[in-house]
């Protein structure tokens, strides 16, 4: 089964996969990419301007994935704001110009950003098929390859370090168990995102959680709860706000007004496009 979207502007597979916002989709050889998400394995692939998703039906398409690659955003008018009056963020959305915000699983997105503290992309999406395969549910077979979830925060509350060895995940090992276990006093992750949504500053509400600090809760709060306006900092854009915006290397306070002031509420995708572009220029 095949679903088609025609005609999609603002679309570009390397851009979407591969600007570090997710860690389990996998470019295939004939340029498409597998990916498992919500439950669901599939391939998406282009041809032309057209958005292929294969194992898709429409009704999957409806309730799943058409949010979930954020096809309802006008991107165009995102970068022409965005680049008004600004040339770096003109260059850097056009070098990206393909870039979607992906809204993501939250309980997936708080895992795969703890494990992705001071670690390389190749090594987060392998510590992440790891627990996936080890501890997490059956999602099921696509390609003749076999996919699982990320293990649940039931699951992950009631693990050791010593379960968690084989993944090699480190310090961060500690923190996933410690965070399981405090979020399910709180109800369990979507009692939590609940809150975070209705709450004013979820990146301050995200960081009472073992093992999550300013950058994984921006990260987090963009990617996991859908909140534009959040402006991640790493040693990414720590350099491109040096190098092109002049701003010291470590006043990441000033970065954060910056984006506030300049990029408002589209801070977040702002910051894709910056990102990916840093790392390109590199």
């Amino acid at each position: 089964m095949q679903y088609i979207v025609k005609d999609v502007k603002d679309f570009n597979l390397d851009h979407i996969f591969d600007c570090g916002q997710c860690f389990r989709w996998e470019k295939q050889e004939d340029e498409s990419y597998v990916g498992a998400a919500l439950g669901k394995v599939v391939r998406v692939s282009m041809q032309g301007k057209d958005v292929i998703i294969d194992n898709c039906t429409e009704e999957d398409y409806n309730t799943l994935w058409k949010c979930y690659l954020d096809m309802d955003r006008d991107y165009s008018a995102i970068k022409e704001g965005l680049s008004r009056g600004d040339e770096v963020l003109e260059k850097a959305s056009k070098y990206g110009y393909g870039i979607r915000i992906l809204k993501q699983d939250f309980w997936e997105t708080v895992v795969s950003f703890i494990i992705s503290q001071n670690n390389n992309i190749p090594r987060i999406k392998g510590c992440i098929e790891s627990i996936s395969r080890t501890f997490g549910e059956r999602i099921g077979e696509f390609g003749g390859r076999e996919y699982y979830a990320v293990p649940s925060v039931e699951v992950m509350a009631k693990l050791t370090v010593e379960d968690l060895a084989s993944a090699k995940l480190g310090y961060r090992a500690q923190y996933l168990i410690k965070m399981a276990k405090e979020m399910l006093v709180e109800g369990g992750p979507e009692a939590v995102r609940a809150q975070l949504i209705e709450s004013e500053n979820p990146i301050e509400g995200l960081q009472r959680f073992t093992g999550i600090g300013p950058k994984v809760a921006a990260c987090i709060s963009l990617f996991g709860l859908g909140r534009m306006d959040a402006f991640p900092i790493d040693v990414w854009m720590r350099r491109v706000m040096n190098q092109l915006y002049g701003i010291d290397e470590n006043n990441t306070k000033e970065m954060q007004n910056y984006a506030r002031e300049h990029f408002g509420e589209m801070g977040g995708i702002a910051q894709q496009y910056l990102f990916y572009y840093i790392r390109g220029l590199a």
